[in-house]
């Protein structure tokens, strides 16, 4: 079995084992011995017959229409990060992902001056990274929040399943490596080809057994706004909303800025930090500091 048919067969199978008949509207007739819906029974969700429904699942959606792949998507119960996913690998079964992939981005040592400006007349932490968490650029106030990822080359899937010092950082690490395994899945949809993609998903495989745990759920996201804890050294915990903007101008590039909610304890601590990290006191905190 190819790459892509394996991916389709382990994403739907996953799907399926996660959505009760209670769930689906179906009622519960007998012992079962599976967890989840039956193929049979999202066969009769999604209006097809049992036989085609399993053809599908064993990976064989070349030649599938968008009709019959909502219709799953519908029968699963899928969000649009999920839907966009299936779309994605019938594509690449029919030999027309390439067509979908994004062209390739400019050396990723390429920042523009006039980008790293931006970045850095943003008053909070503010970061570009690639579909590989590769943070690319950043201003000081986002290298003073993460200064333990800015101690080599930062990348912050590499960091958070591979570095120590994330879970404190991280007060709810868990739930950010839940979101970091799940976007790099998200990612390797949009391109199955990215060979540094590919090498990355390879040594965390290789490395940590959490991610290899996260990457078996086959879970896909895409987040564009959300709300992360940090724990820092100097501040303590900061509550910090983020948004994530993608970049016309540098394609699979993202902009993650984040604020805190004016007159809390978060901004009172990213206030301090700041006073910190830009006043003469700053020396570039990219240095190794244990927790």
């Amino acid at each position: 079995m190819d790459d892509c048919a394996a991916e389709v067969r382990d994403f739907l199978t996953t799907r399926r084992a996660r959505i009760t008949p209670e769930r689906a509207g179906l009622p519960v007739v007998g012992r079962r011995r599976v967890k989840g819906l039956r193929r049979s029974e999202v066969a009769l969700l999604a209006g097809m017959s049992p036989e085609y429904y399993a053809k599908l699942e064993r990976g064989s959606l070349a030649g599938a229409s968008a009709g019959v792949l909502d219709a799953i998507a519908r029968a699963l119960q899928f969000d649009d990060a999920e839907r966009a996913y299936l779309m994605r690998l019938a594509h690449e079964a029919n030999g027309s992902a390439a067509v979908l992939r994004p062209r390739a981005p400019a050396p990723e040592t390429a920042i523009r001056p006039s980008l790293q400006w931006t970045l850095d007349a943003i008053t909070g932490p503010a970061f570009l990274s690639n579909a590989q968490a590769d943070v690319l650029a950043a201003n000081p106030l986002g290298r003073a929040l993460l200064s333990e990822m800015f101690a080599g080359p930062p990348n912050l899937a590499r960091f958070v399943f591979l570095d120590p010092a994330a879970p404190h950082c991280f007060p709810g690490w868990s739930g950010v490596a839940d979101t970091v395994a799940a976007n790099l899945r998200t990612a390797l949809g949009q391109d199955a080809h990215d060979q540094g993609l590919c090498a990355l998903i390879s040594e965390l495989s290789a490395r940590s057994d959490e991610f290899r745990r996260r990457w078996a759920l086959h879970d896909v996201v895409t987040h564009a706004t959300g709300v992360t804890v940090f724990r820092h050294r100097l501040v303590g915990e900061l509550s910090l909303s983020w948004e994530t903007l993608d970049l016309r101008t540098r394609p699979g590039g993202a902009l993650t800025v984040y604020s805190a909610e004016p007159g809390s304890p978060s901004a009172d601590a990213l206030n301090l930090l700041a006073a910190w990290a830009l006043g003469p006191s700053y020396r570039g905190i990219t240095e190794r500091t244990t927790p």
